[in-house]
């Protein structure tokens, strides 16, 4: 395996070598959250929403969280920015602070 790779998926299954699919993303993140003991429901999508807003939290401009998240209307992301206020119960916090080591 070249770990030099520039091209192609990023992560890829470890027998076969073919790319995860989505299913494969959503059983990681599932894995990772129980590890974590984390009691509440963590997705993928859960992951993209936290990024997203915590970008647009620490001042990226809007336009750059839009190319970000590959959002063709800014009014698409404009609703992460207007939801942040309702994540500090969501359970990607509880996972951040974890991976974060606080």
């Amino acid at each position: 395996m070249s770990w030099n790779r520039t091209e192609g998926r990023l992560i890829l299954r470890p027998v076969s070598g073919n790319p995860i699919d989505r299913r494969d993303a959503y059983r990681m993140v599932a894995r990772i959250a129980r590890a974590a003991a984390i009691p509440r429901h963590i997705s993928p999508h859960s992951l993209r929403h936290a990024a997203i807003s915590n970008a647009l939290d620490a001042g990226v401009p809007l336009r750059d969280a839009q190319i970000l998240a590959r959002h063709s209307d800014p009014r698409t992301t404009e609703h992460y920015d207007r939801a942040r206020g309702n994540l500090d119960r969501h359970g990607v916090h509880f996972l951040t602070a974890y991976v974060a080591g606080v």
